[in-house]
């Protein structure tokens, strides 16, 4: 039983981290996105829903009070370039 909550776990977290390994790779320089995430974080991003990288941009879909954001981040020095209302 031990053995399959393993398999389930390492199951999820390949899944969750899937939509952020995309077709392209964050240019060189590139900051972590596990630091470009908590940055978001700590700005009031939170949660964050969907991760991914388009025409050497972070798009991320996340949520600022009870808002949900589209935002545009530049993977290098992490700043959010646009904040837009999620219409979708």
């Amino acid at each position: 039983m031990r053995l399959l909550k393993q398999l389930l776990f390492a199951t999820l977290i390949a899944v969750a981290v899937q939509p952020a390994v995309a077709d392209e790779k964050p240019p060189a320089g590139a900051m972590a996105l596990s630091t470009l995430l908590t940055k978001l974080e700590q700005l009031g991003y939170t949660p964050i829903t969907d991760v991914s990288l388009d025409n050497g941009r972070w798009e991320i879909e996340a949520y600022k009070g009870a808002e949900k954001r589209d935002l545009e981040v530049d993977p290098n020095s992490g700043k959010v370039l646009s904040d837009r209302p999620d219409n979708d």
